[in-house]
């Protein structure tokens, strides 16, 4: 099924979250921007959000990359009026300001940005504003601030990923081609060559998924949706050592639109999504799932208490999952939940300042997690054809696409300080010895004055 303008705008600038509460046919005129809030019962616990410097452009849709200097760069994404955004700027944690740094050679949406192992960034694919999905890719030194163009994929992608490799390659997977149609190739980026090179296709043809790096070295690449918007359960592993695929352990439910987190066990955590074809919130999801890479399965955990997608995912230094924002239809979420792999179960923590999904979350070496852009709400009327209801057969060329709310706000989570418990004395079991009383500090005797010398 080839999608057409119309219906890939709706897809992509939405987000392969697939979040539009609408039936095929039936329109919807009103843009609302409900935020989430904790009903009566709710027992937010744990860390706060802090309002932080914002932007200098508002944007979704964009990459943001920690740099070995503890800066954190933004680039690309889309801004109100739907263009793609070559610019790109750096947060500096210390003073809590950003600074607009070198543009992008090329505008882009819905690309990747991978951290080398040398502390340049390799920003791949996405497309532009005119929805053609691009092969070129550049690097960004953060000595200079420049962007430089390098090779160029083997194929124009947009919603792939980008996973760096433990011998430095990066490994870009699946993702749309210039039809829009569901990809099954991969490619491999060489730093020291500056090249791509084909490897081995994955099973299933898919978009929208997540691919997540184990320790053993290999990727696990989990759900999407193919070319015909119906989403997967099935996973499969890269090994890097043969270049092939082989599919694992299908989820227990299909989703698009989740996250993947790798624990500290070596596991990894999936939660939330959708699962359907169409964008109903109904099909939003709130079930969350472990995958065992030894025996290659995967377990259902607890619930997230809200069902969310397009939300982020934060593994914190105490092993606890942050999980911010979101959206369930029209209703972008402000609120946040902690994952206890210890306990299996997810508590509200703080609220974020401002409801946002397609945002960007980064661990900061402070422990502290940096939010930052997104939306805040989406308006899926079509003002240039009123008249016109969105479907995915429909074909308008100069019809709208929506209105998007991108923000330009950042905010701060601080984690619940860990508490220093405090040393309990070891019960004495069996013969145990007295406790030795403490000796008393022997006074020093004075020195008897010298005997005169008769």
């Amino acid at each position: 099924m080839i999608r057409t303008r119309l219906s890939r705008c709706l897809y992509l600038i939405l987000v392969a979250a697939s979040v539009i509460p609408f039936a095929l046919g039936q329109r919807a005129t009103t843009k609302q921007s409900a935020v989430a809030t904790l009903s009566v019962g709710d027992d937010p616990t744990g860390g706060t959000w802090s309002v932080t410097g914002s932007l200098n452009t508002a944007r979704n849709l964009h990459t943001a990359t920690l740099l070995s200097n503890g800066m954190v760069l933004v680039a690309g994404g889309i801004d109100s009026n739907l263009n793609a955004l070559d610019s790109a700027e750096l947060y500096d944690p210390v003073s809590g300001t950003w600074t607009v740094t070198g543009n992008l050679n090329t505008a882009r949406i819905n690309h990747t940005a991978t951290l080398l192992p040398n502390g340049m960034v390799l920003v791949a694919g996405g497309f532009d504003t005119g929805l053609n999905e691009l092969d070129s890719a550049e690097l960004y030194d953060p000595a200079s601030g420049t962007w430089t163009v390098t090779d160029s994929l083997n194929i124009g992608r947009s919603g792939h990923t980008a996973t760096l490799l433990s011998n430095g390659i990066v490994l870009v997977a699946a993702g749309l081609d210039a039809g829009a149609n569901a990809l099954a190739s991969a490619e491999l980026y060489d730093p020291a060559s500056g090249t791509w090179t084909a490897t081995g296709s994955l099973n299933s043809a898919r978009d929208g998924h997540r691919a997540t790096l184990l320790p053993n070295g290999m990727v696990l690449v989990t759900g999407g949706l193919d070319s015909a918007f119906v989403a997967f359960a099935s996973a499969e592993m890269y090994d890097p050592a043969s270049g092939t695929w082989t599919a694992t352990g299908n989820l227990n439910g299909a989703r698009v639109g989740h996250t993947a987190t790798l624990l500290p066990n070596g596991m990894v955590l999936v939660s939330g999504g959708h699962d359907g074809p169409s964008f109903t919130p109904s099909l939003v999801l709130s079930s969350a799932e472990m995958y065992d890479p030894a025996s290659g399965t995967w377990t259902a955990t607890g619930n997230l208490n809200s069902a969310r997608v397009s939300h982020t995912a934060t593994l914190l230094p105490n092993g606890i999952v942050l999980v911010a924002g979101g959206i369930t239809g029209f209703n972008a979420f402000a609120s946040a939940e902690l994952y206890d792999p210890t306990s299996g179960s997810w508590t509200f923590t703080g609220s974020l300042n401002t409801a946002r999904f397609e945002h960007t979350a980064t661990l900061l070496p402070n422990g502290m997690v940096l939010v930052a852009a997104g939306e805040s709400s989406i308006d899926a009327s079509f003002p240039g054809h009123p008249d016109r209801a969105p479907s995915w057969s429909l074909s308008v060329p100069d019809a709208g696409c929506c209105f998007i709310f991108p923000v330009a706000s950042a905010e701060l989570y601080t984690p619940e300080p860990t508490a220093t418990p405090t040393p309990t004395p070891t019960p004495c079991t069996g013969r145990c010895s007295p406790t030795p009383r403490p000796r008393s500090t022997p006074h020093p005797r004075p020195t008897p004055p010298p005997r005169p010398i008769v």
